[in-house]
């Protein structure tokens, strides 16, 4: 990886292209501690958003590690990048459920042009809508000073919300087209490799004014001199399983017949069609994990009376029960499955191989082609949904079990770090491919 590096940056054209995505990425952590005004930044420091209460196992802590620290601080960038993930979503969705937008995804490049822009107007909307739970959660938080009046405040600090989530669009939409990388994964990168430092300084006695697990074990709880090493150990195999589960895939062979157009002759070679193992990516980690979370955003807003029946609800539906943890496993495989369904046509797949003359050894064109083919994604999305939910699940289970909550570093967050930085070197090396770089050839 760091070879692939090293040689693109001795090209000067990909040289000014990874210049402009790390002068976006200055751009976006410059906006991410710009704090919105009207607001009483003693008051907003004491609310956690990584601990124990309910807003740090609400949605509200999920939105704070993707944004890199942003929303726990009420920035212009508090919103993050979410609202234009959760509306590239919802439009994949309604492509499938509704014929049109699927009659119009498949008009080629004016289709996908309509479909992108319909995506920025629900991001915007989306925006607005996140932005105006915000403030009133702060509101209820007493987190306004007085000296302004109260819907003034709203409409500011909305607005600021709302124009930094259209503003974060813009910024990975221009690393789209001059950077290197998809731009929305890169704005996700960044904001968890932020939060890398507080992860370390919970870990080790960095920082004086933070308490360490380290200095607790010096202070006599001698089992965090254990839990911290496993911790690393657990990190950096995961990390490993990620990598290679991120290369695994299925290779379906392939044979075109051959076919003879005027004089030459064409066809006749074997191929293989591939299928990767993860095939949802992180989706289905994403999918289950906002689900999970209503429960405690319900409860950030509204506290049910002690022993009443919706206070043991949202006590077993907490992130620090092991029910959350049994559902979470449960709902990523659903989803694995639901993902896959709506991503790939096995029907559509067989015809395609019809019409280009390939077939599958052994097995007839047509419809005995599409069930095999949905027998082979069927296997390999429970490989695939298996490896995203114990990837999922693990963390949390290593940090409850070793009562180290502070740690925000989960496995959804891992496996967007590591599959960002795996797709963007093999964009690099596509590029230098490209352009014939005999470096990189060699």
């Amino acid at each position: 990886m760091f070879k692939t590096i090293k040689n693109a940056w001795s090209i000067p054209d990909l040289r000014k292209k990874i210049l402009f995505t790390l002068l976006i990425i200055v751009i976006f952590r410059i906006g991410s501690v710009i704090p919105v005004p009207f607001l009483d930044m003693t008051a907003l420091s004491q609310l956690t958003f990584g601990g124990g209460d309910a807003a740090a196992n609400s949605i509200f802590a999920y939105l704070n590690t993707m944004s890199g620290g942003a929303f726990g601080n009420a920035t212009i960038f508090a919103m993050g990048i979410t609202p234009y993930i959760n509306s590239s979503i919802i439009m994949q969705l309604l492509c499938v459920a509704i014929p049109a937008l699927e009659r119009l995804s498949k008009e080629g490049e004016d289709g996908r042009k309509k479909i992108a822009t319909i995506t920025r107007y629900l991001t915007v909307v989306l925006g607005l809508i996140q932005g105006t739970a915000y403030f009133f959660y702060l509101k209820g938080q007493r987190i306004l000073t007085e000296d302004v009046a109260v819907w003034f405040a709203a409409i500011v600090i909305i607005l600021i919300f709302t124009a930094g989530t259209a503003f974060m669009m813009w910024l990975g939409e221009q690393i789209n087209t001059k950077g290197i990388g998809n731009g929305i994964s890169i704005l996700l990168f960044a904001g968890i490799v932020a939060r890398l430092p507080m992860t370390v300084y919970y870990m080790f006695p960095v920082n004086k004014n933070i308490p360490s697990y380290w200095s607790l074990a010096q202070a006599g709880s001698t089992q965090y001199y254990f839990l911290v090493p496993a911790f690393l150990i657990l990190f950096l195999i995961v990390i490993w399983v990620i990598c290679f589960m991120q290369d695994a895939e299925r290779r379906i062979p392939i044979q075109y017949a051959k076919r003879v157009v005027g004089r030459k002759m064409y066809g006749g070679q074997s191929s293989h069609m591939p299928i990767k193992v993860a095939l949802g990516g992180v989706m289905p980690v994403i999918f289950a994990t906002s689900i999970l979370s209503i429960p405690s955003t319900i409860r950030a807003f509204w506290t049910p009376a002690a022993g009443s029946f919706w206070d043991g609800f949202f006590n077993a539906l907490s992130p620090s029960g092991w029910l959350y943890i049994v559902l979470e496993f449960v709902l990523v495989l659903a989803f694995a499955y639901f993902y896959t369904q709506i991503q790939y046509n096995p029907v559509e797949m067989a015809n395609n191989l019809k019409q280009n003359n390939g077939t599958i050894p052994g097995i007839r064109p047509g419809q005995p082609t599409a069930e095999f083919i949905r027998k082979i994604l069927s296997r390999i999305t429970l490989i695939g949904a298996l490896f995203l939910s114990f990837i999922a699940i693990v963390p949390s289970i290593f940090t409850m079990a070793g009562n180290m909550q502070n740690l925000s570093m989960g496995g959804t967050s891992v496996i967007i770090m590591v599959g960002v930085a795996i797709e963007t070197v093999k964009q690099m090396e596509s590029q230098m491919m490209m352009r014939h770089y005999r470096g990189f050839l060699d």
